[in-house]
């Protein structure tokens, strides 16, 4: 690097040595940046300078708009506040904890201009998850939703690198807003390095101790530059909306990033459950969608009584897609959904398809600016239509915060994203499992182990195994096989007092929706469980379920 802003260097200081590092393509004429760029300027800025700058930016419910140009100040004057109240310097992590809504926006934009990095964190995090991420970013500053800094609080007392915390959404004269309303709009964005780090976004390990992926400034630009350009193909008077966080990358990037670069709106909203969405929608007419294949499902079958005749874009991503769920959306609307696959690690979509090349039951093809293929053990190129581990590159790349893992998700240059694909005789990519133990339900990555730690925390509990379920509306549901002690009775009883205490314990999304209650669990002989006897089981289940149904 030749040139960096970060004066706390924390972050360049614990990036994985260079030779740990993916090969990076750069090869689109569109993705030759400057070796300086802020992904704020370039977002914000930018738009202004386009003459963009009375155009709404984004929307909230109850008639909120804010135009590029009051986005813009907003930001900046809390860029002020940051740098001048709290002490910010460039390269100073900020953890962000709130649902969707504009000052989440405002605030994630303002630590970009100030040079800091940001820190995304799901709003069902609960203090034990938190300390963790705070812990291994060394977080320095919070920007914190009133309403949900309890679990914060309950953390700060394991988070001794966390010195401030300043809180939004409240009429307190310390609040954000208030501080920010006696500032000027006019700020300077820092001058970052396009390699200086923009953002550490977390994802849960198969341990479930989180691991930091960080993207670059550089990076956030090129994920608006690949898969929005040359598959989406949305339009500036299109408005997006949908339901994933600003924390996950997904959501970070289909519900902020995408539509600003290209003078486009976006819909903020708090609750984006299948049973908020219909409404959303039809009130404010929007016209690009981004959620989950479970929530196409559920408002699939509203849709008899339900408005979706402004929506013309439908993006899917978080886990499969059925192909039966793609058809019923498609009966229900007649839009054709627009799958992909993305990672935190990759930071957004590199596998996808236009609504002209979907076939029924694979995700795609390789998005401009990225390449893929199907690897076997040994890291050689497999021919169509055989299994193996799926491997990407492109102009983004994982890069794991001092994390010793880095070697287990690049290998030879190529990102391996743990999971398993095959590749038609057309091409395209068809999705087959995870090849570790991840749980993917309902667009949420889960951890089995960290589920199991929660359960043995329970007094009833002696051991327990938690894996994957295949099921039909979400995916695959958390499962957990529990022992019990002895004196414990199973019943209902206990499965509704099991799993209320694991969402007391960790976020509520990752509680077991299926607890069978067993004498003993497959171990080898060392002690060790077993859990894929486990997930051999329920999968025969299902399909002895799926032969019984036919």
């Amino acid at each position: 690097m030749t040139y960096t802003a970060h004066i706390d260097t924390f972050a360049r200081d614990n990036l994985p040595p260079r030779a740990q590092w993916p090969n990076f393509l750069f090869e689109l004429p569109e993705l030759q940046y400057p070796e300086r760029m802020n992904c704020a300027t370039e977002l914000l800025d930018r738009a202004l300078e386009r003459g963009w700058g009375e155009r709404r930016a984004i929307l909230a419910p109850n008639g909120f708009v804010w135009t590029y140009r009051q986005l813009r100040d907003e930001a900046n004057r809390i860029a002020r506040v940051l740098v001048e109240d709290l002490g910010l310097v460039a390269g100073n992590r900020v953890l962000l904890r709130g649902p969707n809504s504009p000052m989440m926006a405002a605030c994630w934009f303002a630590v970009m201009k100030a040079g800091g990095i940001a820190v995304g964190t799901m709003p069902l995090l609960r203090a034990a998850e938190l300390t963790k991420i705070v812990t291994k970013a060394n977080v320095s500053h919070a920007l914190c939703d009133a309403r949900l800094v309890d679990e914060l609080a309950k953390a700060r007392p394991g988070c001794p690198s966390l010195k401030t915390v300043a809180l939004f959404q409240t009429d307190a004269a310390d609040g954000i807003e208030a501080l920010a309303a006696r500032k000027s709009a006019e700020f300077t964005d820092v001058p970052t390095a396009a390699e200086d780090t923009a953002l550490i976004a977390f994802t849960s390990g198969t341990t479930g101790e989180p691991k930091g992926t960080m993207h670059f400034h550089r990076d956030v630009v090129a994920v608006c530059d690949c898969f929005p350009k040359s598959t989406l193909r949305a339009l500036p008077d299109d408005l997006f909306t949908g339901s994933p966080p600003l924390a996950f990358t997904f959501g970070l990037g289909g519900l902020l990033l995408f539509p600003l670069r290209i003078g486009a709106a976006t819909l903020l909203l708090e609750k984006a459950s299948p049973d908020a969405l219909p409404a959303a929608i039809a009130q404010h007419r929007a016209t690009v969608l981004f959620t989950a294949p479970t929530s196409y499902r559920a408002m699939a079958l509203q849709a008899s009584r339900a408005d979706f005749a402004s929506l013309r874009k439908c993006v899917s991503a978080g886990e499969a897609l059925p192909a039966a769920t793609r058809a019923l959306w498609r009966e229900a609307t007649g839009i054709e959904i627009i799958d992909g696959i993305g990672s935190t690690e990759m930071l957004h979509i590199f596998i996808s398809h236009d609504e002209a090349g979907a076939k029924p039951g694979a995700t795609g093809k390789p998005i401009p600016g990225y390449r893929a293929c199907v690897m076997d053990d040994e890291g050689r190129p497999l021919p169509p239509g055989q299994v193996g581990k799926l491997a990407v590159m492109g102009p983004t790349g994982c890069r794991y915060l001092a994390d010793p893992r880095q070697t287990n998700y690049v290998r030879d240059g190529w990102n391996y994203t743990g999971d398993a694909y095959l590749v038609d005789e057309h091409g395209y990519f068809v999705y087959q499992a995870r090849t570790d133990d991840m749980i993917v339900s309902a667009g949420y990555n889960i951890a089995g182990p960290e589920v199991e730690a929660a359960l043995l925390a329970h007094p009833a509990v002696a051991e327990c195994g938690v894996v994957a379920s295949p099921d039909e509306e979400r995916g695959t549901i958390v499962k957990a096989f529990v022992v019990l002690k002895p004196g414990n009775e199973p019943g209902d009883a206990l499965v509704k007092a099991l799993q209320e205490h694991v969402k007391s314990q960790i976020a509520p999304y990752k509680y077991p929706r299926a607890i069978e209650f067993v004498s003993g669990l497959p171990r080898t002989e060392t002690g060790k469980l077993q859990r894929f006897q486990l997930r051999q089981l329920e999968l025969q289940r299902a399909h002895q379920r799926a032969s019984g149904a036919a």
